[in-house]
């Protein structure tokens, strides 16, 4: 039976050269970025954190004021063409000390989202690539870590290591780990006896090669999402323990001290509360849209 130039078109193939069109080949991060720039709040997200990270460094340049330079004669200032976002109880220009703080409570949110995670994937992935009493030993000290309080602990590091970043890193990461660590867990229980870990095992590969070479890896989408949300977690955290008066302690500041310093003088001066209360807000919801947005770019089941 004779098939027409219509027909070879219908089903995809080129009548002139018989070969059949196929779309082009796209790796799975290719896909994965094509997704997410479709995605346009996470996009806004990403751009709104890049701004705000950028302004940390850039920001204290664009003005003559330092932000631990006491200025008794500008006492609690509304914002003005002087001073751009006002001044506090001391006189400090409230423009240099907010990008102060953002540099502060971002660099604490990073490295402590980082350092939770690192711990989390060592002990995740050992026990669940080990199992046995590997897995029961570390799944105890989880379960543990877990039914004490997480603000309780935090606050006890706090007053025993004293006030500063890397007390504050230290008591975020000693319990925060944990929610990555069986996050890990469960992916490499899922990973660990399909077929591909079972040849590389035949083929007389180590642990460490399996862990590190084959399981996390597929399980590096995962690891990527809970990452984004575990630092606004830990900018709120941080913000909480200045906010307290346990955490930054002046003439440091951060967003959480510029909030504390800022209930006190609400009545007076509400600008000094509502500024950095704005800025941990926006921050905190970019990264949560963020972080849904990666989660769904992703997951492998939406990819076509």
């Amino acid at each position: 039976m004779e098939i027409t130039s219509s027909k070879f078109k219908h089903i995809g193939i080129n009548s002139e050269t018989n070969q059949t069109i196929v779309r082009p080949s796209i790796t799975y991060w290719q896909d994965a970025w094509r997704r997410l720039r479709s995605n346009k709040a996470a996009i806004f997200s990403l751009i709104l954190i890049a701004i705000f990270t950028l302004f940390a460094f850039v920001g204290p340049t664009m003005t003559e004021y330092d932000y631990k330079t006491n200025d008794y004669l500008s006492i609690n200032q509304f914002p003005s063409s002087e001073h751009w976002f006002g001044t506090d109880e001391l006189g400090r220009d409230l423009w240099e000390r907010v990008w102060e703080g953002a540099k502060v409570s971002l660099f604490i949110g990073l490295m402590a989202a980082l350092v939770q995670t690192t711990l989390g994937i060592i002990f995740g992935g050992i026990a669940g690539l080990f199992g046995g009493k590997v897995d029961m030993i570390i799944m105890r000290i989880v379960d543990i870590l877990i039914a004490i309080p997480y603000m309780i602990v935090v606050i006890m590091i706090m007053v025993i290591m004293g006030s500063g970043i890397v007390p504050i890193i230290i008591a975020l990461t000693i319990t925060g780990w944990v929610d990555m660590a069986r996050l890990v867990r469960g992916q490499i229980l899922q990973l660990k006896n399909q077929e591909f870990i079972l040849a590389a095992r035949t083929l007389g590969a180590s642990s460490g090669r399996l862990l590190f070479k084959h399981l996390l890896p597929n399980s590096l989408g995962v690891i990527i999402i809970n990452l984004t949300m575990s630092i606004p977690r830990a900018i709120f955290s941080e913000a909480f323990l200045s906010f307290i008066g346990i955490g930054i302690k002046p003439p440091m500041t951060s967003w959480g001290q510029l909030a504390n310093i800022g209930a006190r003088a609400m009545r007076i001066a509400p600008y000094q509360l509502l500024i950095p209360g704005i800025f941990i807000s926006l921050t905190m919801l970019a990264l949560n849209i963020l972080g849904d947005g990666l989660r769904d770019c992703l997951d492998p089941r939406l990819r076509k």
